[in-house]
């Protein structure tokens, strides 16, 4: 394991830089497109995390991608994926989805699920909010390959439960592979009540508060939108009003 000087580095919703496209409301907790900063472009291995809300009918239309491992985490609404390799498909909350873009894949991502149904589905009004990850993976030039998993019913345990990972000690426990062998997408929809979830004993953390509010041991209240970069781990989280996390769990960082 790297050993790292623990640390508490807490990243309000409110400070994030943002993009709005009118179509797309976009809030980066890394340096993203336009907003760039050196001093923010990563924390383990984990380079983009947008926390992104896009109005019905519009959406990322086809772009490239190469040698990232992305993972896409929907909290509300629904999400079509279409690519280069044949993969369509629609994201919704407790699905879990991982497209590596090794070599080189082309993808589109878009709220219009009305038209892959028949002549007479009604166009929906709702926005879809997801939240988008990517992490390097272990080797460039892989092949490109996708996954999808519905995870739902795992998540009513309310603790954490690994959605993405290439770690070997989640082979058999993680809905989908990515290939970093050094990190770990967990999710918890916590209910208050229950009893706290123990963050997992990492160099390099990244817990994100995707709806709702925790507190954290050693970091106080986190709203909604708040990140904490962790350096070792070990500590808690509780809630009293229920609360949907996502938690990096990474064993090596990006050389700087």
């Amino acid at each position: 394991m790297t050993y790292v000087e623990p640390s508490v580095d807490i990243r309000r919703a409110g400070e994030r830089p943002a993009t709005d496209a009118g179509w797309l409301d976009s809030k980066h907790s890394f340096s993203f497109g336009g907003h760039y900063d050196p001093d923010n472009t990563h924390h383990g291995l984990l380079l983009v995390n947008n926390d992104d809300i896009v109005t019905p009918g519009m959406g990322f239309e086809t772009h490239p991608h190469r040698d990232m491992e992305i993972v896409t985490w929907v909290l509300q609404g629904s999400l079509v994926h279409q690519d280069s390799m044949g993969n369509s498909g629609v994201i919704y909350p407790g699905l879990a989805q991982r497209m590596s873009a090794g070599t080189g894949i082309l993808h589109s991502e878009k709220n219009d699920s009305w038209r892959l149904s028949d002549a007479d589905s009604a166009r929906h009004d709702d926005p879809v909010h997801f939240v988008q990850m990517w992490v390097v993976p272990d080797e460039p030039g892989i092949t490109p390959s996708y996954e999808q998993l519905e995870i739902d019913g795992e998540l009513l345990s309310g603790g954490l439960v690994p959605v993405a990972s290439g770690m070997p000690e989640h082979a058999d426990h993680a809905a989908i592979r990515i290939r970093n062998r050094y990190a770990t997408m967990h999710v918890a929809r916590m209910q208050p009540g229950h009893d706290p979830i123990t963050l997992p004993d990492a160099p390099f953390l990244h817990i994100f508060v995707a709806r709702g509010q925790v507190a954290m041991e050693g970091a106080g209240v986190l709203d909604e939108g708040d990140a904490v970069r962790l350096r070792g781990g070990g500590q808690t989280l509780t809630t009293d009003t229920g609360a949907e996390v996502i938690v990096w769990e990474m064993h090596a960082t990006i050389a700087s």
